[in-house]
């Protein structure tokens, strides 16, 4: 690695625990990261769920399987050292049906074959020992799954940086990228910055900033709206910890839950609904670029076909708070819809393949001396450090 700066592009908790892992193995070399809000964390990290993954959802041997056991040893860690929130409350994956537990048998034997800490099979009457005013007929539990801030763990990652004499560069977009041999060469505004090497984070906009350099138009980034509903105070505390239904196997998103949070909130949700703007928390916000973005994509359509049972469901729940939560009382039934009002919001980079894959696991494509980090969906912040010691590692072998 010369001696030249490096480049992180993105200012979200998996830039920033690369730059910040740059700095432990190279000291003395700069990180400069570039981001384009004036806060860090505005976008995927300061809007998810909080909730740190022990692994059992994932296709064991994927780079999600490998780096989400690895990042929550290594995120529990940190957390505990900086005195940062970290409380082990648990998950149940609940089956509510008969017809679920087929796949709750291929949840348990995924889990397994990834070593979740903990993970017990248990049935309805174990489920009320754990959550007592949970239903369903058997669930899985992993006792290690976690919550967190992720929003301040991505702060204490900066403050590393800045401790080993690197840059974070708030308020400042990278308009342009221009690779040349034995330099790159940024430009923001009115401003241009050379560096070595780059890696570039970009979240929501990872395609279109890495596409120009890595000459790759796939995966296309297709943006989900996930909507929360708050649990009045007064039934806070019929929920102890994370409640989840089993999932589909054949759709990304892990379905409408229920997950306290360390501020002491809980919450259910988060739905996933097609977003007319990359950036856009309103239901009323549109960019017609984003459209135009996804709806040119021969991916989109097909996915679409697929797909659009579930993204009508999604919609009706959206616009009414009862369809919402018809679903997720299944799990709850003394949480129904006169117990919660709206409350956060988040928008989900989903990468799409041009064959309509929905791209599940992280992909990194690296070329002339800059890595692109082209999808890193959740557990990304629970993978952050690991993910971070995979990219330094690539960086380092090239």
């Amino acid at each position: 690695m010369s001696d030249s700066p490096i480049g992180i592009v993105g200012g979200g908790i998996v830039g920033l625990a690369v730059g910040r892992e740059l700095t432990l193995r190279y000291p003395g070399v700069e990180v400069q990261v570039f981001e384009k809000e004036d806060e860090l964390a505005s976008h995927q990290t300061g809007n998810n769920s909080g909730v740190v993954h022990a692994g059992i959802y994932y296709q064991p041997g994927s780079l999600k399987a490998q780096l989400c056991t690895r990042g929550r040893v290594l995120l529990r860690e940190f957390c505990l050292e900086r005195d940062l929130p970290y409380d082990e409350v648990g998950k149940l994956v609940v089956a509510v049906d008969p017809s679920e537990m087929g796949r709750l048998d291929a949840l348990e034997r995924t889990a397994r074959e990834n070593q979740v800490p903990g993970l017990r099979r248990v049935d309805g009457r174990e489920i009320n020992e754990i959550e007592p005013h949970a239903e369903g007929i058997a669930a899985l539990h992993s006792p290690a799954t976690a919550i967190t801030d992720f929003a301040a763990v991505a702060r204490a990652y900066a403050s590393d940086i800045e401790a080993a004499g690197g840059t974070i560069r708030l308020s400042t977009e990278v308009t342009r990228i221009n690779v040349s041999a034995g330099s790159i060469e940024l430009t923001t505004g009115a401003a241009t910055h050379r560096v070595g090497r780059l890696v570039i984070c970009a979240g929501l906009q990872a395609d279109r900033v890495s596409a120009p350099v890595d000459g790759e138009p796939s995966p296309r980034i297709v943006p989900f709206r996930g909507e929360y509903m708050d649990i009045s105070p007064a039934k806070r505390d019929l929920v102890r910890g994370l409640i989840y239904p089993v999932p589909d196997p054949r759709y990304p998103f892990l379905g409408v839950h229920f997950t306290r949070r360390v501020s002491g909130v809980v919450d259910v949700g988060p739905n996933a609904v097609l977003a007319l703007d990359r950036e856009g928390y309103r239901r009323s916000d549109v960019r017609l670029a984003d459209v135009a973005n996804y709806a040119t994509w021969p991916g989109f359509w097909r996915m679409a076909r697929t797909h659009w049972r579930t993204g009508i469901k999604e919609v009706r729940g959206s616009l009414s708070i009862r369809s919402y939560m018809q679903e997720a009382s299944r799990y709850v039934p003394e949480i129904g819809a006169a117990d919660v009002e709206r409350g956060g919001v988040g928008i989900r980079a989903q990468a799409l393949d041009r064959d309509g894959s929905l791209v599940d696991d992280f992909r990194i494509n690296e070329t002339n001396g800059v890595v692109s980090v082209r999808n890193a969906p959740s557990p990304a912040a629970t993978s952050s450090l690991a993910i971070a010691e995979h990219v330094v590692d690539r960086m380092t072998q090239s």
